[in-house]
């Protein structure tokens, strides 16, 4: 383990386990419009990272085994950086042998996890049925049509339910990074939407022509995995990641429509980036996600827009968010700090933003 990590667990050490006493869990509040801890009923305010991958580009389950060290670094750091939420994304083949067969060990490390974010005092946005990597994504799961698909995700996400059920840990279950519905005429072919950064984060729920509305089918699939997850577990918060072209709008749709497919669903998820010179109209999209329920901007990076600009959207999006999670890949601000790329450069800005901003942006509006 590096210096960096051995450091930055020793110093959080005493003061994690005397949080993980006072880790509540958390809901939505008795006014709809924001998430309140249960007991004390004090705000809280989502301000956390995606844990999507690590400075290699793995996925967790591709190293949790072997170099379980690292990991508690990793969340000891986003905890010092002001962190109060992880998003952790995990993989359908990894976590499921069979349709209607869960993985013990997959589940067991779960186990883990929830221990160190207790112990840390952090709460986890747990994302399912990931399929990143298409080389480890099952043959089997692939030939399934979309109901048997529909009832191998329920299995999945019972599973994933029943083991979290008792943690207060978990800030919520995400059924799906970036869903879409199936929209053409004719039976689709693939799953998976286009890689990016040889990563797939857009999934098909259906493959199938229905003559349902693509909105009425994503209200029905949310449905199918609420009620599933409802059946393990009746406390713990249930979302979706939805793409901003959810929004009925010309050009690309999900068939997410957002006041149409959230009957089931406990908040609004969006996953935006603004882009250059666009900052008024990604606030303009957000706004078309406030439809009465708490908003979280669940992915958001300078990717597309200058750093100036990307720290102009989110305070403007304070008029509509009630939480916000951007990236964290395993390197601390100082290594970003120390490096000699761009993206480094811009990695290093935004943590820099990420630890100075976190008061003003969790504290009670």
């Amino acid at each position: 383990m590096c210096a960096r990590s051995l450091a930055v667990i020793v110093c959080l050490w005493f003061a994690s386990y005397l949080q993980a006493a006072e880790l509540e869990w958390i809901q939505v509040s008795a006014d709809g419009k924001s998430f309140v801890t249960a007991e004390s009923q004090q705000r809280f305010v989502p301000w956390g990272f995606n844990y999507d991958h690590d400075r290699k580009s793995r996925l967790l389950e591709d190293y949790w085994d072997k170099e379980w060290q690292e990991i508690e670094a990793d969340f000891a750091e986003m905890k010092a950086l002001g962190a109060n939420v992880v998003r952790i994304h995990i993989q359908f083949g990894k976590f499921m042998s069979a349709p209607d067969q869960p993985r013990k060990e997959a589940l067991k490390k779960l186990g883990d996890l929830l221990e160190l974010a207790e112990q840390t005092g952090l709460y986890l946005d747990l994302t399912g049925l990931g399929c990143y990597h298409k080389q480890d994504v099952p043959a089997w799961y692939d030939a399934l049509s979309d109901q048997g698909r529909w009832e191998a995700q329920t299995h999945f996400w019972s599973a994933v339910a029943k083991r979290c059920a008792g943690s207060p840990a978990i800030f919520c279950y995400d059924l799906m990074n970036e869903p879409v519905v199936h929209g053409g005429k004719k039976k689709g072919t693939d799953w998976l939407g286009p890689g990016f950064a040889g990563k797939h984060f857009v999934q098909r729920i259906t493959l199938s022509p229905d003559e349902r509305t693509r909105p009425e089918i994503a209200a029905a699939w949310i449905k199918t995995l609420a009620q599933a997850i409802r059946e393990q577990d009746s406390n713990h918060l249930i979302t979706v990641g939805m793409v901003p072209w959810s929004l009925e709008r010309k050009g690309l749709q999900s068939g997410f429509v957002p006041e149409k497919v959230s009957a089931h669903l406990d908040f609004i998820c969006v996953h935006l980036y603004p882009e250059k010179g666009k900052v008024d109209e990604a606030i303009e999209t957000l706004k078309g996600f406030d439809i009465g329920k708490p908003l979280v901007i669940e992915e958001t990076f300078p990717l597309k827009s200058s750093p100036e600009e990307f720290e102009q959207f989110m305070l403007e999006s304070r008029k509509y968010a009630e939480g916000w999670i951007g990236f964290y890949w395993g390197q601390s601000l100082q290594e970003y700090q120390q490096g000699t790329t761009i993206s480094d450069a811009i990695m290093a800005r935004w943590l820099e933003f990420f630890k100075q901003n976190g008061p003003r942006f969790k504290e009670t509006q």
